[in-house]
């Protein structure tokens, strides 16, 4: 038992290893494009293409480019263009994580000169996708309200890496019982920097302050 743990994790630290090197390549296409690059994460469920719709459609310099990951269809990438995102679709079949090669591959098929803004859709999980450096300057946890506050609590991994928190579907609280207070507490106690947005995805206008927040240039220098 205890040699094949040390085998998996070597394993695990030369995939690692790689994925970082990929990344890499990936951070400096993206700065030769001057593209800011937003990796988003949470668990299955939370909202995020909902988000990403009314992100596509608010943008004051359309249109955003959107790569999407998900075990099987293509449903967002397609909802995604209907709002007017330029998207494409990863499917990752039983992987739970996207990583820097599937990134690098999809950026090719978009017209990235054409973007100043790119999200990545992580895959719907709160553990995988925590490990992998995509190349991105951002990362950006949500959390919906429907999941319940202790979520930070419970994968603290995931919202200590995240630059930004979003608490989703926030026109719910009152009706699931979420409670607020204890929400960001427990999220200053994981993420005591990372700025917090209350948004909801049915109301579009309640994500003006974390658009303001995009748009401030970060990690595009050389």
């Amino acid at each position: 038992m205890c040699n094949g743990a040390v085998h998996r994790l070597e394993l695990q630290q030369r995939l690692l290893s790689r994925n970082d090197q990929d990344a890499a390549r990936n951070r400096r296409q993206f700065q030769r494009l001057g593209l800011q690059v937003v990796n988003l994460l949470s668990a299955p469920g939370s909202g995020k293409t909902s988000l990403l719709e009314q992100l596509a459609r608010r943008w004051p310099r359309p249109p955003i480019g959107v790569i999407v990951g998900d075990l099987a269809t293509d449903h967002d990438a397609t909802r995604l263009r209907q709002a007017g995102a330029r998207s494409v679709q990863i499917c990752t079949g039983d992987r739970c994580h996207l990583d820097a090669v599937l990134v690098e591959r999809a950026l090719a098929q978009l017209d990235a000169a054409a973007l100043d803004l790119l999200v990545i859709e992580n895959v719907g999980n709160l553990v995988c996708p925590t490990a992998f450096d995509l190349g991105e300057q951002r990362r950006v946890a949500v959390l919906a309200v429907t999941e319940g506050e202790d979520k930070p609590l419970k994968y603290p991994a995931l919202f200590a890496t995240a630059d930004a928190v979003l608490i989703n579907k926030s026109d719910l609280a009152d009706a699931v019982g979420f409670d607020r207070a204890a929400a960001h507490h427990n999220l200053r106690a994981v993420a005591p920097r990372a700025p917090v947005f209350e948004v909801s995805a049915r109301q579009g206008e309640s994500l003006t302050a974390w658009m303001q927040w995009l748009e401030q240039p970060h990690g595009l220098g050389p």
